[in-house]
């Protein structure tokens, strides 16, 4: 670990599959709303690695995970319960930065931090250092808080904004790094600290003429002490572009913007920290919540999606074995119910593994239909602290956090 003053450690410029790069520059990056057109010379557009059709269903800078790539022709399963680094889906605000992971810096400052150091004067990380702190493993679904979006306006007609995801935003992989605790605590965390401010060094957001600056947004230090990894690896690998490399947030069971990708500096601070991100964004607004808007999103609720494409077709008078896969940001799944026939009537999956927290359980059903034509299938999860999916999901402005009974058309012939 060591600690400079120099506030302007520049990434080299790169190019890679047509993306372009920007200078990251370490001090701006620290200034909330700042204006940064004078270092975007040039717009990072898209994501680094392949997006084949067969894996993916892309929404301009981001790619959504096809549920049916998880299973072969024949039905078998491909993918167990992580999801490969190249078939993990991608959210971004803006595009994909490269950065040089030589030359990368964690830099933390702060009114939360022993001496309170400027962003001038910020105590600095690089990997070699944060591969001397003890290394964590966990499994954990990292899901944007938009996931399921489209279903507001399909299923419940209401028309929403934002990226139209099925259910296909959201993955699960092993992830190994530093717990966030190690690293707070080696940066001199007093206790009187209260709040962090992850910063991303990924391009500023600009949307409606406005530029809200770089990817940030508050993350309470109790939160950060419990269970929050700062990760290198992904799979058993380094960290690649477009999940965040070199250095990430992973923040098990909450919404997917506070695990803040491109991590770059960190401000800890002895008061609330704001940014348009729990401010502005990722908040619920709409006739049901205070007129400023509810609280800041945090846990995920209950899901469950189909191994299948939507409009599948299957055949009729035989057997078939339906695989699914339910999650929840607050406990580990505790049932797993299915209906075939539009919600009339439900019988129990049968769980593939035991579920744990902040991971989703594959389950399998068998259904032989009778007749030919328009089936509607249906999968509702439980938790362990009681949570179910309800069969309408609360209204809210921005479409965050569908967690209603998804209606899963196929068709038997």
């Amino acid at each position: 670990m060591e600690c400079h003053s120099d506030s302007a450690v520049r990434m080299p410029l790169r190019s890679a599959a047509g993306v372009l790069t920007v200078p990251a520059l370490a001090a701006p990056v620290f200034a909330p709303g700042r204006v940064a057109a004078e270092e975007v010379t040039w717009p990072v557009s898209g994501i680094v690695k392949p997006l084949p059709a067969e894996w993916f269903v892309p929404h301009d800078t981001n790619a959504e995970m096809r549920w049916e790539a998880l299973r072969d022709a024949d039905g078998k399963a491909t993918i167990g319960r992580h999801v490969p680094t190249e078939r993990f889906f991608v959210r971004n605000h803006t595009g994909t930065p490269l950065i040089d992971p030589d030359r990368w810096r964690l830099r933390l400052f702060g009114s939360g931090l022993r001496g309170a150091p400027t962003a001038e004067q910020a105590v600095e990380f690089g990997l070699a250092d944060l591969r001397t702190l003890p290394a964590t493993r966990i499994d954990a679904v990292i899901e944007c808080a938009g996931n399921g979006r489209s279903y507001y306006r399909s299923q419940q007609h209401q028309s929403v904004p934002g990226t139209p995801w099925t259910l296909g935003g959201i993955g699960s992989a092993s992830w190994r790094g530093v717990r966030l605790a190690e690293v707070l605590r080696a940066a001199g965390l007093t206790d009187g600290a209260v709040d962090l401010l992850p910063v991303g060094l990924d391009p500023d957001y600009v949307v409606g003429g406005v530029n809200y600056g770089p990817v940030r947004r508050p993350l309470p230090v109790a939160k950060a002490l419990e269970d929050v990894l700062l990760a290198y690896e992904m799979n058993d690998e380094p960290l690649t572009p477009d999940h965040g490399a070199p250095a990430r947030l992973v923040v098990p069971g909450w919404v997917g913007i506070a695990s803040i990708k491109w991590v770059g500096g960190i401000e800890v601070a002895d008061h609330p920290l704001r940014s348009p991100w729990n401010t502005d964004f990722y908040r619920m607004f709409g006739p049901d919540y205070p007129p400023g808007g509810g609280a800041p999103l945090s846990t995920q609720v209950v899901k469950s999606a189909f191994e299948l494409a939507a409009g599948a077709v299957l055949e009729a008078g035989r057997d078939h074995r339906l695989h699914g896969r339910s999650w929840s940001g607050t406990a580990p799944v505790s049932r797993v119910e299915v209906s075939t026939d539009g919600g009339r009537s439900w019988r129990p999956a049968a769980l593939c593994e035991e579920p744990l927290a902040d991971n989703w359980t594959r389950w399998s059903i068998d259904w032989c239909p009778e007749r030919p034509g328009p089936y509607e299938l249906r999968a509702r999860a439980t938790d362990r602290l009681g949570g179910t999916q309800p069969e309408r999901a609360p209204f809210n402005r921005e479409g965050y956090l569908f967690g209603a009974v998804v209606v899963h058309p196929v068709a038997v012939v």
